[in-house]
């Protein structure tokens, strides 16, 4: 799958907030930069911080709301 799929499919995900998906995509990216372990079932080794991030959005294994 390609990064504007996996774009349009985390997009669902928040409800088509652009602004919420940034700022989860880039928290999330952060903690993983920070050691936090990639929740993929594939080898994430060659993967930017923040497709990680977006792949796990679209895939549902990081769940974005807007409390908090």
């Amino acid at each position: 799958m390609r990064t504007e799929q996996f774009t349009a499919k985390a997009l669902e995900k928040v409800n088509f907030d652009k602004y919420l998906l940034a700022n989860a995509v880039g928290k999330r990216a952060e903690a993983i930069a920070h050691g936090a372990k990639p929740l993929l079932d594939i080898d994430t080794s060659e993967m930017k911080y923040t497709d990680i991030a977006l792949q796990e959005i679209a895939e549902g294994k990081i769940t974005v709301s807007l409390e908090g």
